[in-house]
C-alpha cells in the first residue's frame, strides 16, 4: 500500500477551502507568482516587527528582513572583542566563542554584553538553549544563514544533510529550525526568525513527526504568534480524517496536553463548515499551489 502523501498551507494561506484541492497532489514548483509573494511578505510583516529591506531566499521567494548597520563592514565585527557562550548545562554544557560586533546586532546580547564589568569574564550563559540553535544563530550572524540552506532553485528547497532522513518521522528536523526560530524571538533577530520559519515549511514529514513538532511550538511560542501556530492548526484540520489514523494515540495527547491545540484545529474545520453551508465563495478560491508544503504519510 503506497504511502499518503499530505500538503500543509502556509502561515498566510491557512484559511483556504479545505475540500476538494487539498487532496495529495504533486507540488507545482514553479507557480511561485507575484501574488503570492506579496501575500506572504504582508502577513509576515504584520506578525512581525517593522521590516526594511528585502532579500532574494530562493529563486521566485523573498523573505523581508530588517537593514543592519551599513556603517560597520565585516572586519570591523572581526576585531571588536570575543565573548563567551556557555550554552547547555551539565554534561551537555558547551562554550562557544563569537565576536561581540556580530552579537550586539542582538538587542539581547547588546543589553548582556552592556551589563560587563571591568576585570569580570566577559561570559554570557544560556543554560537553556539548545547548542544547535545557537550554532545556527552565529553561523547567520557571521554568513547570513545557517545549514541546510535554502537552494537556489525554482522549487526553493534545503540542501542535502546527509545525516538526516529524506522524511522526518521524528520530528527532529522540524524541531531544529523550530527551536531556532524561538531563540530569533528570543534574542530579537526577526530574519532569523522568518528564514527558520521559512525552512520548516520545506520539510517532508510523517504525522508523529508533525505531531512532536506542534507540541514543541505550542509549548514555547506565544498563543498571538499565528505566523507559526496557524499553519499547524491548517495542517491538521485540513487532513485530521487521514493523519490521525496514522497518529492516533499522539494526536489525542497532543488535544488533551494542549487544549488551545484542538481548540484552533476544531475552529477552522468550523469555519469550514459554515463556509460550505452558505454555498460556494468565489473569494475562497485557491490560487496555485506553490505555498503548500508537500509531506510525506507514513
Amino acid at each position: 500500500m503506497d504511502n499518503p502523501e499530505v500538503q500543509i498551507p502556509s502561515a498566510d494561506n491557512a484559511d483556504v477551502e479545505m475540500e476538494g484541492t487539498r487532496e495529495p497532489v504533486e507540488q507545482n514548483k514553479d507557480d511561485a507568482t507575484a501574488e503570492t509573494v506579496e501575500q506572504q511578505k504582508g502577513n509576515e510583516k504584520d506578525a512581525e516587527s517593522t521590516q526594511d529591506t528585502t532579500v532574494v531566499a530562493s529563486e521566485g521567494d523573498s523573505v523581508a528582513v530588517p537593514e543592519k548597520n551599513q556603517g560597520l563592514k565585516f572586519i570591523d565585527h572581526l576585531k571588536s572583542p570575543v565573548v563567551e557562550l556557555v550554552v547547555g548545562q551539565g554534561d551537555d554544557q558547551t562554550i562557544l566563542t563569537a565576536h561581540e560586533g556580530f552579537l550586539r546586532e542582538s538587542p539581547f546580547f547588546s543589553d548582556a554584553i552592556a551589563a560587563f564589568k571591568d576585570g569580570e569574564a566577559r561570559k554570557i550563559n544560556l543554560p537553556d538553549e539548545s547548542i544547535d540553535a545557537v550554532g545556527s544563530f552565529l553561523q547567520f550572524q557571521y554568513t547570513g544563514d545557517y545549514f541546510p540552506r535554502r537552494v537556489q532553485t525554482p522549487g526553493g528547497g534545503l540542501e542535502h544533510d546527509p545525516t538526516a532522513p529524506d522524511v522526518d518521522d521524528t520530528g527532529d528536523q522540524l524541531l531544529k529550525h523550530a527551536r531556532v526560530y524561538t531563540l530569533a524571538e528570543k534574542l530579537g533577530s526577526p530574519a532569523l526568525k522568518t528564514l527558520a520559519h521559512s525552512k520548516i515549511h520545506r520539510i517532508s514529514s510523517t504525522a508523529r513527526g508533525e505531531i512532536a513538532y506542534a507540541r514543541y511550538v505550542y509549548a514555547n511560542t506565544s498563543p498571538d504568534d499565528v505566523v507559526i501556530r496557524r499553519p499547524i492548526a491548517a495542517f491538521w484540520a485540513t487532513r485530521s480524517h487521514v493523519l490521525r489514523h496514522e497518529a492516533e494515540m499522539e494526536f489525542r495527547t497532543m488535544c488533551l496536553e494542549f487544549p488551545q491545540f484542538g481548540f484552533d484545529v476544531l475552529s477552522l474545520v468550523l469555519d469550514q463548515k459554515e463556509k460550505r453551508s452558505h454555498g460556494p465563495d468565489p473569494d475562497s478560491a485557491v490560487k496555485g499551489s506553490a505555498r503548500k508544503r508537500q509531506r510525506a504519510g507514513l
